[in-house]
């Protein structure tokens, strides 16, 4: 039985999913000092350029190659730009299931990316992989992620009270943690049907042959 995901890159309309490299670091970091990302991620803050490093390099490939899941950087077609970042993880082989995160850098947001590149994962992984199962965990007080769940066609399932930290920032600008909800979603192949906007229609995924 597969229990890897293969190096893979995604193609939609507008976008690339791809694995991460070299090119990313200055824009991966930028993107994970934005407010909304340090207040929804348990990310180092502040990321610094070595925190990129270590993801670029270690972290994300060994995330495949592992079985634990798989993380692609989002860019743009057209201009090769670093927009977000999506990541599986917490795959469970026996049962085909994986969750799934999301980020969008905070130039890039409102362009309904997150939705175009979540929705091609989801894709992709029904049709090419045969998963059964996608899950999505979103903090009680994160909208913009619970917008990207209902457009693609998720179902909430439920609560799971006080089940995750969140960070706030105060006036001074220090930051603090708080306890949050996490409202659980979860996507199956026949919700795909209907799902997504004028930018949500995926490409093909093609498979590079380097590293």
């Amino acid at each position: 039985m597969t229990t890897t995901f293969p190096d893979v890159s995604i193609s939609t309309e507008r976008l690339v999913l791809r694995p991460y490299d070299d090119t990313d670091i200055p824009a991966h970091t930028e993107m994970m000092n934005d407010e909304l990302v340090v207040a929804w991620t348990s990310a180092p803050h502040p990321y610094t350029t070595a925190h990129a490093e270590e993801w670029v390099h270690r972290a994300a490939p060994t995330e495949r190659t592992s079985g634990r899941g798989l993380a692609l950087a989002v860019t743009e077609f057209l201009t090769q730009r670093l927009v977000g970042a999506v990541h599986l993880r917490h795959t469970d082989w026996r049962t085909r299931s994986t969750e799934i995160a999301y980020i969008t850098a905070s130039w890039a947001r409102g362009e309904g990316y997150a939705t175009e590149s979540v929705l091609a994962v989801a894709r992709w992984l029904f049709r090419e992989q045969r998963f059964e199962r996608l899950e999505l965990r979103t903090a009680a007080g994160n909208t913009a992620s619970q917008q990207v769940a209902q457009k693609i066609g998720c179902l909430s399932e439920g609560v799971l009270r006080s089940a995750w930290i969140a960070r706030a920032q105060a006036e001074d600008g220090t930051w603090g943690e708080t306890r949050t909800d996490l409202i659980v979603w979860s996507l199956l192949p026949e919700d795909l049907e209907g799902a997504g906007g004028p930018h949500a229609h995926a490409g093909h995924p093609s498979y590079p042959d380097w590293n």
